[in-house]
Order: C-alpha cells, then structure tokens, then sequence
C-alpha cells in the first residue's frame, strides 16, 4: 500500500507559489498573503490568506485558485475546503499631505488604453458638473498628449501669475465655468513633448502645486492612459477621492481597463475606484436616434463593473456631435440634446458615488458639497 505523504507548512507554501493574484499576476506567497498560522492536523490543513480590503473582488476566486494548488501539488486526499480564513490586513497609510486645502474631492479620470475618449469623458463632465452648479476645475494631466486647450477652445492663451502669500501662482484658464490647466498651454502645440519620466512629473507637480485653483468642489485629473509613473505621482502629491475608469465594450480596451482598475486597487496606489464609464456603448445615427448600432461589442464594460463588483456610472454612445464639438472647443455637455444629457446623468452618477464613498469614511474625514 502506498504511503501517504507527510504534510508539512513547507510543502504548502511551495504549492501556493503556484497562485498568481490575478491583479498584478505575482503569487501569494511573495505578495505577503498567506498569514504564517498553517495548521497540520492528520490529513487536515488551515490557514489564513490577508486581502488589502475587505470588498476585494479576487477573494473567491484566490481562495479557490489556493484549495486547488494544494491539492493538486500536496496531496488529493488533503482536507482543504472551507479551511481557509480570509482576512483584511491591518496597516494605516498616512494620507498624502493636499497641496490644494481648497478642494473638497479630487477624482482621476483614467484608461488602460489610449483612443476609448477619456479625455472626452473627462471634458463633459466636468462641463455637466459646472452646469449643475459645482465649483469644478479640471488638470489635463495626459503631459504627452494634451487635448483639453482644444476641446475647450482656449487654444493659444496667454496665462498669468497672481501674488498669494510670498508665492508666484499660476491663474488656471475658466471657460464654461470650469477652471482648466494643461500642460498644452506652456509648449508648442505642433512639436512633440520629449521629457523623461522626471520631468513630465515635476511639471505635473508645478501645475498642481503652484497653482492657485482656489475653493473647488470636484477636481478632475484627466490622467495619461495606460499605467505609469505618473500616476503614482498624482497618488502620492495629492489625496485622491477616488477614480474612474474609461473603457469601450471592446475586449482589448476592457482587457486593459482590467489592469489599470488593478493598478488602482493595489497596496501600492490604493485608491478607491468609484466606477466604469463604457464609451462608444453603441452607435445612434443621427436620422434615426432611437435605432443602436453594437460596433465595437455590447456591453462589455457593464459585465466587466459587475464581474469587478464595481458600479457602472454611464454608458456613452458613439454620435458625431460629440467628436464634431469637441474639436470645436465647444463639449456636448452645453447642450440640451440627448448627448448631453447622457453627460449630465453621469455627473450625478459620479456625484453619488463621491457621496456613498465619503459615508463610508469616519466622521472627521467626511466632505460635504454644496452647490452655488
């Protein structure tokens, strides 16, 4: 008869080493998230796996990745179902000083990918949120692609500085009632930015920091695309509210939509995704508004907030008159159509979310917005 292997704690963390955290694709053992509590009794194995957070949205499927690596490289006869405790690291981070005490909730306007319209997104809404009486101001953060000169129409201007306190501070552009800051405003719209890592960041921060953006409710931050390291500049120079993430219902935009979400909900960024926009949901023809067109794939962002368990703030559709008057420096969120009001109810979708994240804050930390 064959004997049975004799289990030891060694034996089980080499055959979690197999299990990959599908946020970031690192095993559990090196991410620090098997607790070292393994308990041996007979054929028997416990143990406990920390999470970040208890809202996790990996922790089934990690928890069942782990059930059967061990089975699978221990032993078979292992008693390993629901012997696995999940739990929630303890730690407090220390919030990153604010550069801006004015401003009551900042929020990132982000994409995996390039070319799914977030800077679009970010542009409307930030218009919606101004058209609602918000005190709104909005950074383009995208140093290498800088889009929002344009889209407001503010090509070209000319900014000043303005004494604050023994400071020089930059005056931000207003147009539509948003106060706008972009990196297009201080180089040659026609050559192309060619700064290194260091330096696209100590400009970001300048924008940030010596600005005078004054009393603000909402402060957009339409960040690059993809992951970089200016994104963890923006972590760690300001205390972010939360994000949102912009996606097509293409799988390759979702597939990166996947990462940056990840990205955010890392220890390394931890900051509060408050949901997805799906862009392009679907195309409208202008003759025929009520018919829909599925291009790019049907509600592939939906089902991707619903697997993530993360909301679905809005769903975008693909029409002319969104490209048409955003390249006229005129966004479609003026308008009383329905283009525009698919802006306006995102930024009530985004204002809800701000509110629920901020009620589950402790009482000092809680922000409350006023319209004017």
């Amino acid at each position: 008869m064959q004997r049975q292997q004799t289990l030891y704690p060694n034996l089980i963390i080499d055959a979690l080493r197999q299990v990959r955290y599908p946020g970031n694709g690192q095993n559990i053992v090196d991410l620090d998230m098997v607790e070292d509590d393994i308990r041996i009794d007979g054929r028997k194995v416990s143990f406990s796996l920390i999470f970040e957070r208890p809202t996790d949205p990996f922790i089934k499927s990690v928890v069942k990745a782990a059930e059967a690596a061990i089975l699978t490289f221990v032993a078979d006869d292992v008693e390993i179902k629901s012997n696995i405790t999940v739990k929630t690291r303890r730690h407090n981070p220390e919030k990153p000083a604010n550069p801006l005490p004015g401003v009551k909730n900042i929020i990132g306007i982000s994409s995996g990918k390039g070319g799914v319209g977030k800077s679009t997104v970010a542009a409307n809404l930030a218009v919606a949120l101004a058209r609602k009486g918000y005190k709104v101001g909005l950074l383009d953060a995208d140093i290498f692609g800088p889009s929002m000169p344009k889209m407001f129409g503010v090509e070209g201007i000319q900014l000043y500085m303005r004494e604050s306190e023994g400071r020089d501070l930059i005056i931000p552009a207003e147009q539509y009632g948003v106060r706008l800051l972009s990196i297009g405003f201080l180089v040659d719209a026609d050559k192309p930015v060619l700064w290194r890592g260091s330096m696209a960041s100590n400009a970001l921060n300048q924008l940030i920091t010596q600005a005078d953006w004054g009393e603000l409710d909402y402060f957009l931050i339409d960040m690059p695309p993809g992951t970089s390291d200016i994104h963890l500049t923006l972590v760690q120079t300001l205390g972010i509210t939360g994000v949102v993430v912009v996606s097509t219902p293409q799988q390759v935009a979702l597939a990166d939509a996947r990462k940056g979400i990840a990205m955010f909900m890392g220890d390394k960024v931890n900051v509060p995704v408050l949901g997805l926009v799906e862009n392009m949901a679907w195309f409208t023809p202008a003759a025929h508004p009520q018919e829909r067109y599925y291009i790019f794939g049907r509600e592939g962002a939906k089902m991707l907030a619903s697997e993530l368990n993360v909301p679905l703030l809005g769903q975008i559709p693909l029409v002319a008159d969104i490209c048409e008057q955003a390249d006229l420096g005129s966004p479609i969120a003026l308008a009383d159509s329905v283009e525009g009001e698919a802006f306006m109810q995102l930024a009530d979708n985004v204002v809800a979310a701000v509110d629920s994240r901020n009620e589950s804050l402790p009482p000092t930390e809680k922000v409350n917005v006023t319209k004017k």
